[in-house]
């Protein structure tokens, strides 16, 4: 009997081949040996039908016929790629194979690609193995094949990948329809088009929703003006800068003129207040006194690994790429064996990688940019504790731990932007490796009469991982060691002590303004639909967020990519910076109006953790579907008895000014 091995892609299912020592004469659609065969999907080959495959009648959009809520979901074999599952099916199915190696992705979506094959197969009677791998090594291929489980423990993931199917249907094909026919003529009569298909979806319309309301954020800011007042002290030849800062005897104390308690709302009394300290300065033979000198040591360790959503955001912050495209180049990266599995969540490694990890690190040894870093690990025997460290933690970890190089495959053939994200991501491995950067922080209070000034410096004492980190830092990036690395600079600071007299060099006034958020940048997106609507900018913190994001590491990037071709949002490829279009906010108000629920992050979020808890046997898939058709009934029976289209001109009136009359 035979063994029938099943890849997601013909080029993944070559290398199962090569580990298998199956010979490469390409039948067609598949490869056999004496007692192996491996064949191949190509992507998705079976997909969910369309209503009209239901019933006829459904073909026409009508109000009558919504909400759609199928009892038996139907499923057809895609157009394009019929031959391919023929040959899948009878390979399946023939009697000489009695197990089946199931090996598409190691994720959701790979586990919903074989079962929707297997049950338009109607396999019956055979053996069925799950291998689950982390990366395209032969050594990672064959653990993989030997430690594959019974695909029944698989089920609950596959439960919850049909589920998501599912959801994403029902709301895209109900709301779609039912926001389309309601509002479509006021929409395509405001945008002068000739018709108006609105494409509502459980997650891309939440992300519409997110970039609007930073736009209107940002358009609605009111700048505020302020005046700071600066000192420059001398002492030894050498400069520091101090800023003024109220305090209880200060002049000003309690002003009404003060912007917080370091500025003013008028430049007149940053001024008035530069005149008052000169008065003092002239009087005090332009001397100022130390009054403390605090000094804080700050520890700063590597940051923890890349997830494919931070590497999404470091990709389009350095590169200026999007995220589909970064996660087509480390998805060849790993097609190439040179990185693990990149559709992941987990920003950590797992304790049985962690017991070997010295064979990725000897793999760079290899790499001519990084062999001194890889030689200096192992020679120190670094690794050996790491298990111990924050890097490894397997209650992090779904389905895959971070991505990591192998330190297996050829680097020869990459081009030159896939070469910068590999060492993008052997960077940030190897330096988990590495001390933390250790800086002094002194914060100087000096006195020139009653008013205070406040000079904050901070200064790298030893650099430790920012050795590996800081040569691929973006230029005109901030350096991570800090300002005034000079070692007499760094002596003189720390000299400095309670009753120190510096000279008064000069004093300042620095005009600012408050600013408003930032865009959204294509990288910012995807951290943001992460943390479920939050963009947060702090790594540390962003690492202890728990919860379930908007979409998964597998889909967001193919989100974004659909609302730019839809032209909801815009995309300026220079900046990766996204924008609204006026298309885009007129959809917004719409849902707006009718099923606001799908602009709430929360709610979004909520139902992917619903998702979740299914893989993770928390909840029934009935449970789940209950809720959903709920959901998906009640907003099309509360659309149906809106009768708000008219008073909605008024809204796109009001929005349209905002894209200087053009429209569209």
């Amino acid at each position: 009997m035979k063994k029938l091995f099943i890849a997601e892609k013909p080029s993944v299912a070559a290398e199962f081949a090569k580990a298998l020592k199956v010979p490469t004469g390409r039948k067609n659609g598949y490869l056999e040996g004496d007692d192996i065969i491996v064949t191949w999907c190509v992507g998705h080959l079976v997909t969910m039908s369309y209503p009209e495959k239901y019933d006829e009648r459904l073909k026409r959009w009508s109000l009558d016929t919504l909400p759609f809520l199928p009892k038996e979901f139907k499923y057809e074999i895609i157009d394009g790629v019929k031959n391919q599952f023929t040959i899948v099916s009878n390979l399946l199915n023939r009697e000489d194979v009695d197990t089946i190696y199931i090996c598409t992705d190691s994720g959701r979506e790979g586990e919903y690609i074989y079962r929707l094959v297997d049950m338009m197969a109607n396999v019956q009677g055979k053996i069925r193995k799950r291998v689950w791998i982390d990366s395209q090594t032969e050594d990672e291929i064959l653990r993989g094949i030997r430690e594959a489980k019974d695909w029944s423990e698989y089920d609950n993931l596959s439960a919850a990948a049909f589920l998501r199917a599912k959801e994403d249907y029902l709301m895209g094909i109900n709301f779609s329809r039912i926001l389309t026919l309601k509002y479509s003529r006021n929409v395509a009569s405001f945008l002068k088009l000739d018709r108006a298909v609105l494409s509502v979806g459980r997650v891309m319309t939440c992300v519409v929703g997110m970039v609007v309301n930073r736009e209107r954020e940002i358009r609605n800011f009111v700048k505020t003006p302020f005046y700071k007042v600066l000192a420059k002290f001398e002492n030894q030849g050498m400069f520091i800068d101090g800023e003024w800062k109220v305090n209880e005897k200060s002049k000003y104390f309690n002003s009404p003129m003060l912007y917080k308690d370091n500025g003013f709302r008028e430049k007149i009394y940053a001024q008035k207040l530069i005149e008052h300290v000169e008065e003092i300065a002239n009087e005090n033979g332009r001397e100022a006194e130390v009054l403390s000198n605090e000094k804080k040591k700050e520890v700063k360790n590597p940051p923890l690994l890349f997830n494919l959503a931070e590497a999404q955001n470091e990709c389009s912050k350095r590169f200026k790429i999007s995220p589909d495209e970064t996660l087509k180049i480390i998805q060849e990266l790993y097609e190439k064996k040179l990185v693990t599995y990149p559709r992941t969540d987990a920003r950590v490694l797992s304790s049985a990688v962690a017991k070997e990890i010295d064979k990725n690190i000897k793999g760079l040894c290899k790499f001519s940019a990084l062999a001194d870093f890889a030689n200096n690990i192992l020679e120190k025997g670094a690794y050996k504790n790491i298990s111990k460290t924050k890097y490894v933690n397997d209650s992090q970890i779904t389905d895959h731990y971070a991505i990591i190089p192998t330190g297996f495959g050829n680097m020869n053939s990459l081009g030159r932007l896939q070469m910068l994200i590999y060492e993008l991501i052997c960077r940030r491995f190897l330096a988990i490796f590495y001390p933390p950067a250790i800086y002094q922080k002194f914060a100087i209070k000096f006195g020139i009469g009653d008013e205070i000034f406040i000079a904050n410096t901070k200064v790298c004492v030893e650099r430790g991982f920012l050795d590996i980190l800081s040569p691929v830092k973006t230029e005109g990036e901030d350096d991570e060691t800090g300002d005034n690395q000079n070692p007499e600079y760094i002596k003189m600071i720390s000299s400095l002590r309670k009753g120190s007299k510096l000279t008064i060099d000069s004093l300042s006034i620095k005009e600012g303004e408050t600013v408003p958020p930032k865009r959204y940048s294509s990288g910012s997106i995807i951290l943001a639909m992460e943390n479920a609507g939050q963009l947060i900018e702090d790594e540390e913190l962003r690492s202890q967020i728990k919860g379930s994001g908007i979409g998964t590491s597998a889909t967001r990037a193919d989100i974004l990519k659909k609302l730019f071709s839809i032209k909801y949002l815009a995309l300026n490829k220079k900046t990766q910076i996204i924008t609204p279009t006026l298309f885009g906010e007129i959809v917004y108000e719409v849902v707006n109006c009718s099923i606001s629920q799908l602009l709430n992050p929360e709610l979004t979020a909520s139902w992917e953790k619903g998702l979740t808890m299914v893989s993770n046997g928390d909840i029934t898939s009935e449970e789940y579907m209950t809720k959903l058709e709920r959901f998906v009934g009640i907003r099309c029976l509360n659309v149906k008895q809106l009768n708000n289209q008219y008073s909605l001109n008024a809204v796109f009136e009001e929005v349209s000014k905002e894209y200087k009359g053009m429209k569209g």
